[in-house]
């Protein structure tokens, strides 16, 4: 792709940047948005235990650690079963979905 400036300076556009449809932006974006869930998901279990450590016996303190912890065993299960969802597509119809 070839752009001209005002002046008439000419100049090529890397073609390894362009976007032509949302398939094209999702494929580019997915593997940093499960490296992102994975550091929320790690920051929220680290959260959840030092709840739990610092609860000092409270039981109230205790119960909303236990669901923090909870919450981020299922969010694991989730960002698991998807990324091997995303990989058994790209098998099955032989598309590279990460690059």
């Amino acid at each position: 792709m070839e752009l001209t400036l005002p002046g008439g300076h000419k100049i090529s556009a890397p073609t390894e940047y362009r976007f032509f449809d949302l398939g094209d932006i999702l494929t580019t974006l997915l593997p940093y948005i499960f490296v992102l869930a994975g550091i929320i998901l790690f920051g929220y279990l680290i959260m959840g235990g030092f709840e739990f450590l610092t609860s000092a016996g409270n039981p109230e303190k205790i119960k909303t650690a236990q669901k923090k912890l909870v919450n981020a065993i299922i969010g694991f299960v989730i960002i698991f079963a998807a990324f091997w969802l995303v990989q058994i597509l790209e098998e099955i119809l032989g598309i590279g979905i990460f690059r």
